[in-house]
């Protein structure tokens, strides 16, 4: 017979119930201040901007991944997306801003100065990135952007990345997609990975940052991977960070000493009502070592009325000021007083909450009309009706913030979209003292010299403080393009003096798609010479819908110390309406007034055909003076295609095989240097890949690399002995001797011939 429980026992049916409250109670508690799987909250922050409360987590999972490099390309989860369609949705940020005057409108181009061209080098070398369908995305925009290490470059975009030699253009692994890189890892981050990706290069540990963000009916979570060495393909340090139950959109990120920094543009969770920027900071200290590592935001969204910022990226050896916060910027959307909102994240990872985000500095921008604020699919492209036009992205600053530290000052570089003269201009900017103080705009000016639309801009400076910015180009005669434009250091400011230049023109405009494009693109910086510019960026190669490609391409402003060409005297100046200044005109010079003096067409010829450089460029009789080596270079003077007379050099025709020819020449210090030849190609593989390679190189009287000036592949094939010319400017070169060099890589299987004649340096 079973004993009647004492009243005074431990175990009292009215002590049990009272401890299961208790433990309900804790448990509710509990679920108060924490998140999903785990996200601790360290505080419950309701949007105060004045940094009285701080968001929090740790990282719901991390581990390390199997080098990249034994993982497969895809994972099972990268085939259930279905067929074409939309990216995440990028929805608009509400518009405040009352448009002005722009008054640092640059409407004129480097050519218009003492008949010059533009000086802008050309490309270094250009070679095609991750096309449609971005491995398993099938989704447009690809949202390209890309970073440059030791040895490789590697391109991310929706939803995939590959990793490139960078001395080549040639393909070290991938397209994979994003989400293989967390097979095996669970959670969103590994069925649920939805794009808007990032990668970074940390030059100051050489490690690479991979990202993108994931959810399930929203996006609340954010992936982040580094690698342990150097290496892209080699293994990562793999963490998954819940953010909160909200839509967290476009996130950007930063490098900076004391953390891995990202802004997020915050919506409720249908994505209807935006609930303002959130600036979030995660433990780089913790991560490059593997280590669980936790994620701190000081504020929580700061409201529907504060418009979006970025991060600083460090770029440069020269590290900012010990203990110095990273810096975020605000687009300057305000309907009253636009200015560059300056903002100071200081993080303490120990103690959370003495965690800080505050306004440091409100510098003014000068006035402009907003782009597109109602439509944002504005950008007109050639041969298609304004319902195919693309979006403009005008309410926000555009990827990145390239910070840099020169010892004497510190600059932030940056740009958006603004309407200019009816069309596209880029608004870039920089920014002095902007961790010390006082922050001062040190030049900013509106880049749009004729008709053409350019947007979806990305800006950097070299070690020297030239500046560039890459970005899109577009207008209803031609279809969109990848471009540069730059100024030195020693140019006037405000001007992107240097002119512009094209790294790849798209043969083809894009349909339907949403009219999303971008959303973003990307130019660094090498951090080994600190000069070359890299940029990526999207284009169409015939007008079609979901069809996009993107290319990949290097240039530098300058070598050694800057040596500008003397810009002219009257440069626009912030303040100088640079509209009205006399001197930049478009078209005030002579254009035919009745006055006779009748020069129709000026100076134009008829002086003798300048020097020919260039011995035996029309390749007949022999090869000489050329120097022809390798198994893949050959000449001939009875070939079947020759483009004029009977000779002509060609390459390729066999697979595994390489080959060169080059010729040395001095260029005069009073040559045009205009280099031209013919080229024809002919292949067995298709025009959707690219396998076989002929590079266009100048390299020292030593052979070293000076510039790659073209590199074609079987992607450019037409028929047999179809030529078209090629035209590149060698005035870079001018007073020194170099080799002009062809050179052909071919694989291992079908074959390519490359053919190039009569060519001519003058």
């Amino acid at each position: 017979m079973k004993k009647r429980t004492s009243q005074k026992s431990a175990f009292s049916i009215s002590r049990l119930l009272a401890c299961l409250f208790c433990l309900v109670g804790v448990f509710l508690a509990l679920l108060a201040i924490s998140g999903p799987l785990g996200t601790k909250s360290l505080a419950q922050g309701a949007g105060d901007p004045s940094g009285s409360s701080v968001w929090g987590g740790a990282s719901y999972h991390n581990d390390v991944s199997p080098p990249l490099r034994e993982m497969p390309a895809s994972s099972e989860y990268d085939f259930r997306r279905g067929g074409e369609r939309e990216a995440n949705e990028n929805p608009k940020i509400p518009y405040r801003h009352i448009d002005s005057v722009d008054p640092v409108v640059q409407n004129w181009d480097a050519s218009v100065f003492a008949g010059k061209g533009p000086n802008i080098p050309v490309p270094i070398r250009t070679f095609d990135g991750i096309p449609f369908p971005g491995v398993g995305c099938n989704c447009a925009p690809p949202d390209p952007n890309g970073a440059v290490g030791l040895t490789q470059y590697v391109q991310i975009v929706n939803e995939g990345y590959q990793v490139f030699d960078k001395a080549t253009g040639n393909s070290v692994l991938g397209p994979s997609s994003i989400s293989s890189i967390w097979s095996g890892f669970g959670g969103v981050c590994e069925t649920g990975g939805s794009g808007d990706p990032v990668v970074l290069y940390d030059h100051m540990a050489n490690r690479w940052l991979i990202s993108q963000f994931a959810g399930t009916s929203t996006i609340t979570d954010e992936c982040v991977a580094i690698s342990t060495t150097s290496d892209a393909t080699g293994s990562y340090y793999r963490y998954g960070f819940h953010l909160g139950s909200n839509f967290f959109d476009y996130p950007h990120l930063g490098v900076w000493p004391d953390a891995y920094y990202m802004s997020m543009n915050v919506f409720n969770a249908s994505g209807t009502t935006y609930l303002g920027p959130q600036p979030f900071a995660f433990d780089r200290t913790k991560m490059l070592a593997g280590q669980p590592a936790t994620f701190v935001s000081p504020v929580g969204p700061l409201g529907g009325s504060v418009d979006a910022f970025l991060p600083a990226d460090l770029d440069g050896s020269r590290l900012p000021p010990t203990g110095a916060p990273n810096t975020f910027v605000g687009f300057p959307g305000q309907a009253t007083n636009p200015n560059y909102t300056t903002y100071h994240f200081h993080v303490d990872f120990v103690t959370p909450a003495n965690s800080t985000f505050t306004t440091f500095a409100s510098p003014s921008a000068a006035g402009f009309t907003a782009l597109c604020p109602t439509s944002r699919a504005c950008v007109p492209e050639s041969g298609v009706t304004s319902s195919n036009y693309l979006d403009g992205i005008g309410d926000r600053l555009m990827f990145r913030l390239a910070y840099r530290n020169f010892g004497d000052h510190e600059s932030v570089v940056g740009n958006f979209t603004v309407s200019s003269a009816g069309a596209a201009g880029i608004r870039w900017f920089e920014l002095r003292n902007v961790t010390s103080g006082p922050v001062t705009v040190y030049q900013q000016s509106t880049y749009q010299p004729d008709t053409t639309w350019r947007w979806m801009g990305s800006a950097a400076m070299d070690g020297q403080g030239n500046l560039a910015i890459g970005f899109s180009a577009s207008s209803s005669s031609i279809h969109p393009q990848l471009r540069y434009a730059g100024r030195l250091a020693t140019d006037p400011l405000n001007t992107l003096s240097q002119g512009e230049a094209h790294l790849y023109d798209g043969a083809g405009s894009q349909t339907g798609s949403g009219n999303r494009w971008g959303d973003y693109s990307s130019l660094t910086i090498d951090p080994v010479d600190d000069t070359t510019f890299w940029y990526t960026n999207e284009y169409y190669s015939s007008t079609t819908s979901y069809n996009w490609r993107t290319r990949i391409g290097s240039f530098k402003l300058a070598t050694g110390t800057p040596t500008p060409t003397p810009t002219p005297t009257a440069t626009a100046t912030p303040t100088a309406t640079p509209t009205v200044s006399p001197t930049p005109s478009p078209t005030p010079t002579p254009t035919a007034t009745p006055t006779s003096t009748p020069t129709p067409t000026p100076t134009a010829t008829p002086t003798p055909t300048p020097t020919q450089l260039i011995m035996n460029g029309a390749l007949e009789g022999s090869i000489s003076p050329w120097v022809l080596s390798g198994s893949g270079a050959f000449y001939t003077n009875n070939g079947n295609y020759p483009h004029g007379g009977t000779g002509y050099m060609y390459f390729g025709v066999n697979n595994n095989v390489t080959g060169q020819v080059y010729q040395t020449v001095t260029i005069p210090t009073t040559a045009t240097a205009n280099l031209t030849f013919w080229f024809n190609c002919s292949s067995q593989e298709g025009t959707t890949t690219a396998y076989d390679f002929l590079y266009v190189e100048v390299r020292n009287t030593s052979g070293t690399l000076l510039q790659t000036l073209a590199t074609y592949s079987n992607r450019d094939k037409t028929t047999p002995g179809n030529y078209s010319q090629k035209s590149f400017s060698l005035a870079a070169y001018r007073g020194q001797a170099i080799r002009l060099q062809f050179r052909c890589t071919t694989d291992y299987s079908l074959s390519t011939t490359f053919r190039i004649d009569d060519v001519s340096l003058r």
